[in-house]
């Protein structure tokens, strides 16, 4: 029997788990864990509510499935930087180049993240604290490289306001729009998220309309990133 239907059939379900991903990142982003529905999330991938649960348990599933999930690639991508780096130096800008590209694409989950954490099922909390935690030391393994001299609580502590600063773009700024010099229409301060400490809340306040482009976003948190890092204390 041929295995055609069969394969078109997972790659079809594996396709339907995706956009629902991608949709609770989106609604989740905009109206917050507790405002959105099964039937929302349903409607915004193009099925029904209860169709939801042939891929997840739940609503709560479906947000540890996002957190995790992105927690996983966050890992992987940076020890995959840092198997392709050729020196310290090379491994620290590179994490810091990629770090921004993520907070650039998926400003979504960073929101989610920001505000939802604590709506995560125990064991799916446990596990994005855990990733997030190795994902930290990480880039405290490779300032401990550039910077034996200094402690590894002061490393750490750069590495989180660095995630800081990248992290709270999304909450600040308009990206892949025309340039403004128009101020920002949102609430002021915005809230860093907490991709590499999770649990600190950003309450509900929008991004700004401010319209940087991405490559000006980009170039502006990488040079703020490596001067934070890079700088003799």
């Amino acid at each position: 029997m041929s295995t055609q239907p069969a394969n078109a059939r997972t790659a079809a379900k594996a396709e339907r788990r995706t956009t629902l991903l991608a949709s609770a990142a989106s609604l989740f982003a905009q109206r917050g864990f507790n405002g959105v529905s099964i039937e929302d999330l349903g409607a915004a991938a193009g099925v029904s509510g209860p169709a939801v649960y042939r891929h997840f348990d739940g609503k709560q599933a479906l947000l540890g499935a996002l957190l995790v999930g992105v927690s996983e690639d966050l890992l992987a991508g940076g020890r995959q930087v840092l198997a392709n780096a050729p020196d310290a130096a090379s491994a620290l800008r590179a994490l810091v180049a990629f770090h921004v590209d993520f907070a650039l694409v998926k400003p979504d989950v960073i929101r989610v993240q920001d505000r939802d954490f604590e709506s995560l099922g125990a064991a799916d909390s446990s596990a994005v604290r855990s990733l997030q935690r190795a994902y930290v030391e990480l880039w405290v393994d490779v300032l401990g490289r550039m910077f034996q001299e200094r402690p590894a609580a002061v490393r750490r502590m750069q590495a989180h306001a660095v995630f800081g600063l990248i992290n709270s773009t999304p909450h600040s700024v308009q990206l892949h729009g025309p340039e403004s010099t128009e101020p920002a229409a949102s609430d002021a301060g915005a809230a860093s998220a907490a991709a590499a400490g999770p649990g600190a809340a950003a309450g509900g306040r929008r991004p700004g309309r401010t319209g940087i482009p991405d490559d000006t976003a980009r170039a502006v948190l990488e040079s703020m990133a490596w001067a934070g890092l890079a700088t003799e204390l």
